[in-house]
C-alpha cells in the first residue's frame, strides 16, 4: 500500500470515500441521480494509465471490469459510461456511470449538466453497503 497517497482535494470534495480495492480507492460521486463510482489508483504522481506499471494496469482494468459487472447487474443501466478524462483533476481516476434514457443529462455527458443532488443518509448507507459487499472492498 502507498502510505503517502493523497486523494486530490476536488475528488475528496465531490465524492465519498467508501472502500479500498487492491489497487484503487473506491469513491461514490455524491449525486443521487446517477449511480456513479470512481476508481483512483493509490499511486502518487500518476496522471495517465500508461504511467502505471503493467501489473497495476492489469489490476486497474480488473477492478474496472468487476465494478462494471456489479453496476450493470445492480442498476440495469441502458449504458455504462466509463471515462478517464482528467481535465479538471489530473490525478488518475476512472469514472463509472450508469446511464439511463430517462436520466436528466441523456444522451449528453453528465459533467456540468446540472447541480448534484446529494444522497440522503439512508440512501448513502444502502449504496455503500451494496457495492462494498459485492466487490469485497475494505470499507473505510
Amino acid at each position: 500500500m502507498n502510505a503517502s497517497f493523497q486523494l486530490h482535494p476536488r475528488l475528496a470534495a465531490d465524492c465519498i470515500r467508501i472502500g479500498r480495492l487492491p489497487l484503487s480507492e473506491l469513491l461514490l460521486l455524491n449525486d443521487a441521480r446517477y449511480p456513479w463510482f470512481v476508481l483512483v489508483p493509490r499511486r502518487d504522481g500518476v496522471h495517465e494509465v500508461f504511467e502505471l506499471s503493467e501489473q497495476d494496469q492489469r489490476q486497474l482494468w480488473q477492478e474496472s471490469a468487476q465494478l462494471s459487472r456489479f453496476m450493470q447487474q445492480a442498476f440495469q443501466a441502458d449504458k455504462l459510461n466509463i471515462g478517464v478524462l482528467g481535465n479538471l483533476v489530473a490525478q488518475l481516476h476512472v469514472h463509472h456511470i450508469a446511464r439511463y434514457h430517462r436520466d436528466p443529462a441523456w444522451p449528453g455527458p453528465v459533467w456540468g449538466h446540472s447541480p448534484a443532488e446529494p444522497y440522503s443518509p439512508q440512501a448513502l448507507s444502502e449504496r455503500v453497503a451494496m457495492v462494498c459487499a459485492a466487490l469485497g472492498a475494505q470499507i473505510f
